[in-house]
């Protein structure tokens, strides 16, 4: 082999050499952003104030589905029994139900996506701006998210310092305090 065919090949290892160099000194981190954002307290407090919020409409769901269940039953056990015009209410009563339980239930589910929507895309923004502070801190290069990554030692994991990072950046207001029970 000439110098000259050497020359080209040193300089191919020259630049894997220090690509692998450059590659060694970069820090990587993982996270679970899903899971870092759904332990913190924003993210349960919110979850809490939606279900009391939807409660009384989710209330109002299950009598429906109660009533419609009773009607059914009624219709069975006094099938023969029921005049046509009696058996022809029942149904249509049951008809009615099933229509408003529908709508309750439709409304439901896009009042509790619309909710969480909204929550999710505020604190992931915030929760962004936390991981990549953290990142800055700590003089990590990268970030991946766990969902993207086969495989990461335990002490590359950022989940916990991030949800702890944002619960100080974005404390919770505490709930106010019960009222005095009545006597």
């Amino acid at each position: 082999m000439s110098f000259r065919m050497l020359k080209p090949l040193l300089a191919c290892s020259a630049l894997c050499l220090s690509s692998h160099v450059a590659m060694a000194q970069s820090k990587v981190a993982v996270i679970s952003l899903q899971k870092a954002l759904f332990e913190t307290a924003e993210i349960k407090k919110a979850d809490a104030d939606m279900q009391a919020t939807l409660k009384p409409r989710q209330t109002q769901a299950d009598k429906l589905n109660q009533e419609i269940a009773a009607i059914a039953q009624k219709l069975q056990t006094d099938a023969g029994k029921l005049t046509p015009q009696a058996e022809f209410d029942l149904n249509n009563d049951g008809k009615r139900k099933q229509v408003e339980l529908t709508r309750i239930n439709e409304d439901l589910e896009a009042d509790a996506t619309r909710m969480r929507n909204d929550v999710l895309s505020k604190s992931t923004e915030k929760m962004q701006a936390v991981v990549k502070k953290l990142a800055e801190e700590k003089g990590v290069d990268l970030v991946v998210d766990t969902q993207m990554t086969l495989y990461s030692k335990p002490a590359m994991d950022l989940t916990g310092e991030a949800t702890a990072a944002y619960d100080k950046t974005y404390p919770v207001a505490a709930a106010a305090p019960a009222p005095p029970a009545k006597k």
